[in-house]
């Protein structure tokens, strides 16, 4: 692969080059880097090919990319800096002046569209202050938006990458600190609708397959000075009003809600899975909004990396993933790529079971780590991320086909399937019946073996 420089903080590149040789609109982002090749004899060290991601690959009767629908994100990729708590930025690229201008806008967004054509992935998704700054007032604001989304809309023409969801950024301004549907103050809960109003309409005009909400700041610090009833109504009416302004517009896109238990509030009212799935259902909101799954969110609320995704789609709220992972030794939100071949499986394993994820995808809300510097990173670490996934499908295909561990599991709960069991299940006994039914069976005394290594060992063969 090739080797690149990092920028200077003058705004030059370590060859000399100044970003502005790239505000020319046919500017070559990714020099020395075409589009991503399959070579799967590969060597080791060659980790700038796909090894397993096909897209034409017909798996369980349908081609592998209409079952893993990937897309990059834009925040991570393309605004991300490498900073973090302890640290100055890292990641500076050749194309940004560090400014918040439109000019900068545009040539991020121009590089974003390179790349995600040279990786070959379909879809893309972003924030609305991820492509556009942000003015003095908001007609100003939606005026850089509407300039930008303009370019974003010629580039989706040219490339035919498409927008897999757009999202507000209802978090990082100053006026978000104490939430935004959930914000103590109104006239802030009215700048967040009118953000989201316009937001939706930026959607349908990009042709969005779906529009996400993640809370960031839904929650509190401290429950002394927080009324946490009012919040939840107040949120409920936020998101209400969403889904009345989507079907004014006709907008068809999926609203999803994305879980998250902590960071940066101490408490997030979208804890996890079931806790969004009964926010919705008490409010009644549960035929408007499914789910947007972060497998790292997961992991920090204490589950098991595939605990959400598989409880959402049992309950049929599953929308979309956001494919990531985290260091649970750090214990923090990290956003790191997925290269763990069990939990792709195990993630495809509930995709393939609930026939697909369209019209959601697999997101990779992910960022290099702060040490990987190169452009080429950029690649390798989705490239991995992307073969991860394509080896967690095939995994999971194989292991559906051969039926083996869905055949003793269905085993394992037989007894539900006559007598006594079957009338629980289609909820036609009582406590009294099941009282006689044990006066006349008497006490359980079969009590079978969970085989929890069995069934470990099982998933080992098959990854």
């Amino acid at each position: 692969m090739s080797s690149f420089a990092p920028t200077a903080t003058d705004g030059s590149s370590g060859d000399g080059a100044n970003y502005r040789e790239f505000d020319d609109p046919n500017a070559e982002f990714f020099k020395g880097i075409g589009k991503i090749p399959l070579k799967k004899d590969g060597g080791a060290g060659e980790t700038m090919v796909f090894r397993t991601y096909e897209p034409n690959k017909q798996v369980m009767g349908k081609p592998m990319k209409d079952w893993l629908r990937f897309s990059v994100c834009f925040w991570h990729t393309f605004r991300g800096t490498g900073a973090d708590p302890f640290g100055f930025p890292t990641l500076i690229r050749p194309w940004d002046d560090g400014s918040n201008s439109m000019a900068n806008a545009k040539r991020r967004l121009r590089a974003g569209f390179e790349f995600f054509s040279k990786l070959g992935v379909p879809y893309w998704t972003f924030h609305d202050r991820d492509i556009a700054p942000e003015g003095s007032t908001l007609t100003e604001t939606n005026k850089n938006l509407d300039e930008i989304v303009g370019l974003a809309q010629e580039l989706q023409n040219k490339t035919g990458v498409k927008l897999l969801w757009a999202t507000c950024n209802l978090f990082a301004h100053q006026r978000y600190m104490n939430g935004a549907g959930s914000n103590p103050d109104a006239h802030i809960f009215a700048m967040a609708a009118a953000q989201v109003k316009k937001g939706l309409e930026v959607a349908k005009k990009l042709g969005a397959e779906n529009f996400v909400f993640w809370g960031g700041r839904e929650g509190y610090h401290t429950i002394l000075n927080t009324n946490v009833r009012k919040e939840l109504d107040n949120l409920a009416t936020f998101f209400r009003m969403a889904a009345d302004y989507k079907k004014k517009i006709g907008f068809t896109g999926n609203l999803l809600i994305e879980p998250k238990p902590k960071e940066p509030a101490k408490h997030q009212y979208d804890y996890d899975a079931m806790t969004v799935i009964g926010f919705l259902k008490h409010y009644g909101l549960d035929k408007d909004y499914k789910l947007n799954i972060e497998p790292n969110h997961t992991t920090l609320a204490g589950h098991g990396y595939e605990h959400d995704i598989v409880m959402s789609s049992a309950f049929g709220m599953l929308g979309s993933i956001d494919s990531n992972t985290g260091s649970p030794d750090l214990g923090w939100d990290t956003d790191q790529f997925p290269m763990d071949i069990k939990n792709t499986t195990m993630v495809m394993k509930t995709v393939l079971e609930q026939g697909g994820i369209a019209p959601g995808g697999l997101n990779f809300d992910c960022k290099v780590r702060r040490e990987s510097t190169e452009l080429g990173d950029m690649f390798i670490s989705h490239i991995g991320a992307m073969d991860s996934f394509a080896r967690g499908l095939l995994n999971a295909e194989k292991l559906l086909s051969e039926n083996v561990i869905a055949k003793q599991v269905k085993e394992r709960y037989s007894s539900y399937e006559s007598g006594i069991g079957k009338k629980i299940t289609d909820g036609q006994t009582s406590l009294e019946e099941l009282e006689k039914f044990i006066l006349d069976n008497g006490n359980p005394t079969n009590v079978a073996s969970g085989r929890q290594e069995h069934y470990e060992s099982m998933l080992n063969y098959y990854v």
